[in-house]
């Protein structure tokens, strides 16, 4: 019977938003709370992914906002979608070995598969692929193809993945970076196009909400867009501050042991 970790990390997607984590894993460091495995969906992939293989908050930090967009490029396709070929490129330069097996921490990265219409959680293999196949949102980015099939951004299926490493890890800390605020711009098409995604994503969370022994959700980051990389260090302190405001060691403690 395979050994429980002491500790799991769960990650939302959340485009930009995703930011919010790093700030929330700084402040748990800084509470002495440490993590054997970590799943997440989209961008919480993509930022776990360079946590899991030994990059530091800082350093993820830069990672993301100098290079996250500057490697989306035009597909030049008649779909007339982005490619994630670019950000993949990039991917391998900072994690050459490119699979789940070269990662410290074990990972698991969600994606939805399009042709079958159900959640894949990727836990060895190729990493890349897995991560693109998880970012690749919906009509903005054509379609990512592992192995002989398509993929699309996992949150679609399981925006907040605790299920695969909840029979694994004997405390699950989920990091979710997706509150619906009550004011947005109702003469903005793209913010009423995104609120809807996110009222969408959100029925997808609930379960899993339940499912957590520590939810950390920053209910200020719904102020921002999951396009909104220019405010990144905003957003880390949100996650940042929340978390050192709301949560002490002691919340950390393994549960079984408490009772």
């Amino acid at each position: 019977m395979e050994r429980k970790a002491e500790a799991g990390l769960v990650l939302s997607g959340g485009g930009a938003r995703g930011i919010t984590h790093l700030g929330v894993i700084k402040a748990l460091e800084e509470m002495g709370v440490s993590f054997s495995a970590v799943s997440g969906t989209s961008a919480g992939s993509l930022l776990g992914a360079l946590y899991c293989y030994g990059y530091s908050v800082d350093e993820i930090f830069k990672i993301i906002t100098t290079g996250y967009f500057k490697f989306i490029r035009p597909a030049w396709t008649v779909s007339g979608l982005l490619s994630l070929d670019a950000l993949g490129e990039e991917l391998v330069r900072h994690m050459p070995e490119n699979s789940f097996e070269s990662l410290r921490i074990k990972l698991v990265v969600t994606a939805t598969n399009l042709e079958a219409g159900s959640v894949t959680y990727f836990n060895s293999g190729p990493l890349v692929p897995a991560l693109l196949a998880s970012c690749c949102v919906p009509a903005v980015f054509k379609p990512v193809t592992v192995g002989n099939t398509l993929y699309v951004d996992g949150g679609i299926t399981d925006n907040l993945p605790v299920k695969p490493i909840r029979e694994l890890c004997r405390l699950v800390v989920g990091s979710h970076c997706n509150s619906i605020v009550d004011h947005f711009d109702k003469r903005n098409v793209k913010a009423i196009i995104e609120r809807c995604l996110l009222m969408a994503i959100n029925g997808n969370t609930r379960v899993s909400k339940e499912m957590c022994d520590v939810l950390i959700e920053p209910p200020d980051a719904g102020r921002y867009s999951g396009f909104d990389i220019g405010k990144a260090k905003e957003m880390f302190e949100i996650g940042y501050r929340y978390t050192r405001e709301n949560f002490t060691p002691e919340n950390f403690i393994n549960p079984q042991e408490t009772q």
